[in-house]
């Protein structure tokens, strides 16, 4: 079958007069034409390659992630917080030590001042006990009151006579010795002390 100079309303004019292959394969050829040609697939059309599908045989990539783990960055936070915590109670923990020391030093402080001005009723004591003025009667009972609470508060008399003498807890007066061993000879006044803090000096004579 020819095609006719008047185009293809020509053409299908003339496939009335042909025979029924002829029509068929007139329909074929239009219809490829009309579909574009090249780049079909049979009657499902052309096939368009977008990229989405994976080439025949090949594997799929695999997505790699730049972001951070999330439990690892977690984990992280939690050391930090940690080692703060840490920190803070131990710095806590010093500074309570601290207060406990000073508060305890300050009590001690306070309790040695009052029983340091005690000293004093002390030694009119001693003094009157010397003359015999102890032996009876109410101030023999105070006496025995302020001996029993110096006693109660750690508070203990040194300075007997033949004593080494030490400068640190002794105060001479007068010193008598020959160059040897120096002792305590007269007491003048005796020296307290309350644990190991000194209260007072005693006060001698030393030879």
């Amino acid at each position: 079958m020819t095609e006719h100079a008047d185009g293809p309303e020509t053409d299908k004019a003339a496939w009335a007069g042909g025979d029924a292959a002829d029509v068929a394969e007139a329909q074929r050829v239009e219809e490829q034409a009309e579909g574009g040609g090249s780049g079909t697939d049979g009657d499902h059309g052309p096939v368009v390659n977008d990229g989405t599908a994976a080439d025949d045989g090949g594997e799929e990539p695999i997505e790699t992630s730049t972001e951070a783990d999330p439990l690892v960055e977690l984990q992280a936070q939690l050391d930090e917080r940690t080692a703060d915590l840490q920190r803070v109670s131990a710095e806590f923990a010093n500074y309570r030590r601290r207060m406990d020391r000073e508060r305890t030093a300050g009590i001690e402080a306070a309790r040695a001042g009052v029983l340091t001005e005690l000293l004093a009723v002390v030694d009119d004591l001693d003094r009157a006990r010397a003359h015999g003025d102890l032996e009876e009667g109410p101030l023999r009972a105070f006496a025995d009151k302020m001996t029993a609470l110096l006693a109660s508060q750690g508070v203990e008399a040194f300075g007997e006579e033949g004593d080494p003498f030490d400068p640190n807890v002794h105060e001479a007066v007068q010193d008598e010795s020959d160059g040897g061993e120096p002792v305590l000879g007269t007491v003048l006044r005796k020296g307290y002390r309350m644990g190991e803090r000194t209260l007072r000096t005693a006060m001698v004579i030393v030879r």
